[in-house]
């Protein structure tokens, strides 16, 4: 389910304090996380239940005056084509400008929902000078302070009226999808896969959103391909690549079962590689890596084996997933990936009877009990499996403020170890019995 709110408008009016602020939440998690670089600019946010991924358009712009307007139109025609909501941002204290003037404008002609948000209100007096921008003629004004986080809360309690709940597609095949950056390769994977016989490909075309979703059957594997690649539009203005892509996958992301990364071999794992990841385990999405042009790699006996360690090393904690080499002009091991999305997707699925559970853990557990706490002992009692759109388990015992986390990890470790969950991410709670 995917739905996208993106903050738009000129610099310097705030829209990255907004972003810091709607995703903060989150951001403990995901800042602790080892490895994650900082200059993400989309991240997940989550109000009253609803979880949805913000982006805040203003990281993506290149700082040079003669190309800097231009980027921003363009960034807002992106973020019309691609988002469920549009937060445009205004600043309170400098009044209309005219590029001001000239994003509203474009917004106007969008058949999107969009909210005018006044940033900066931090006074009662600032109150009246915001009615300047009903002149926009994009309806109500919300004012907020992005610093102090007021007027926010009304904020997001209309905007999640306008998220899209589609039903879900008719068939129940697996869905996976093919994300990476520009050049990786994408495209000529989907049509190594899908070959000439476009007899058995039929593009259905995806629901409101315009990603196309592809029905592969072939080799004993049937699924969902969603093809985001060479899906632009072409607009009159420059593409403005990165963020195209970015705002593409993501949407991808949201819509899959099994999420296939690729990166390119010469380049190895980079910044933007790493924070897809993220964003696919935080989505709870399985994932497959994809090493392409491995064929232009100079190889000696250990290369394949350390390039996947120094991966592991980044993406790190989680580093269970299938990490596959391949070359899609050597049609080299493109099945081989197939084989293991098709796995991840089966672990995604898979369910431990609790008998089995219990009887693989608790002596683990027993012979490698949590350490005590201030002289409090932890007993875990036993084990199940909750459902849910990928593994959960709950650990029942006595004291579960007590457990710490790399206990927790090694409970993961041996759940991974004995029932094999290969590629997806695996939750674990504890409660009290």
């Amino acid at each position: 389910m995917s739905n996208i709110v993106a903050i738009v408008g000129r610099p310097n009016v705030g829209k990255s304090t907004l972003y810091n602020r709607l995703t903060e939440s989150r951001k403990a998690i995901v800042d602790d996380m080892s490895g994650v670089t900082r200059d993400r600019h989309y991240g997940m946010a989550e109000w009253t239940d609803k979880t949805f991924t913000v982006i805040d358009t203003g990281g993506y712009v290149a700082h040079s005056d003669d190309i800097f307007e231009a980027a921003i139109r363009e960034q807002v025609l992106i973020a019309i084509e691609e988002a469920s909501v549009i937060l445009f941002m205004v600043d309170v204290t400098t009044g209309i400008t005219d590029l001001d003037d000239e994003i509203a404008d474009i917004l106007r002609r969008s058949k999107k929902p969009v909210f005018v948000v006044a940033n900066k209100v931090d006074n009662n007096n600032l109150r009246n000078d915001a009615a300047i921008f009903y002149s926009f003629g994009l309806g109500e004004i919300y004012l907020i302070s992005s610093m102090t986080g007021s007027g926010t809360g009304e904020l997001l309690d209309d905007v999640i009226k306008h998220f899209t709940h589609e039903p879900e597609a008719e068939n129940n095949l697996p869905k996976y999808a093919i994300v990476g950056r520009p050049n990786v390769g994408k495209s000529s994977l989907i049509n190594a896969l899908i070959g000439k016989e476009r007899n058995i490909v039929t593009p259905i075309a995806g629901t409101t959103r315009d990603s196309i979703h592809i029905y592969y059957n072939q080799f004993g594997h049937e699924f969902m391909l969603i093809d985001t690649a060479g899906l632009r539009k072409k607009t009159k203005v420059k593409e403005n690549i990165e963020f195209y892509s970015v705002m593409r996958t993501i949407k991808a992301l949201e819509e899959a079962d099994v999420v296939i990364l690729m990166i390119d071999a010469q380049d190895g794992i980079e910044s933007q590689d790493i924070n897809i990841f993220h964003l696919a385990e935080k989505n709870k999405k399985g994932v497959v890596l994809l090493v392409n042009k491995w064929d232009l790699i100079e190889k000696n006996n250990k290369t394949a084996k350390v390039f996947e360690d120094q991966i592991k090393e980044k993406l790190a904690p989680f580093t269970d997933i299938p990490i596959v080499f391949t070359s899609v002009t050597e049609k080299q091991r493109i099945f081989k990936a197939l084989e293991a999305a098709s796995h991840v997707y089966a672990n995604k699925l898979k369910k431990i009877p609790t008998s089995k559970l219990n009887e693989v853990l608790l002596p683990l557990i027993e012979s490698f009990p949590p350490p005590s706490i201030k002289g409090k002992y932890v007993k875990i009692k036993y084990i199940t499996q909750i459902n849910g759109a990928s593994p959960m388990f709950a650990f029942f015992c006595n004291l579960p403020q007590y457990i710490r986390e790399p206990y927790k990890r090694f409970l993961e470790n041996k759940l991974r170890e004995h029932f094999d969950f290969t590629g997806v991410p695996v939750q674990i709670f504890f409660r009290q019995k």
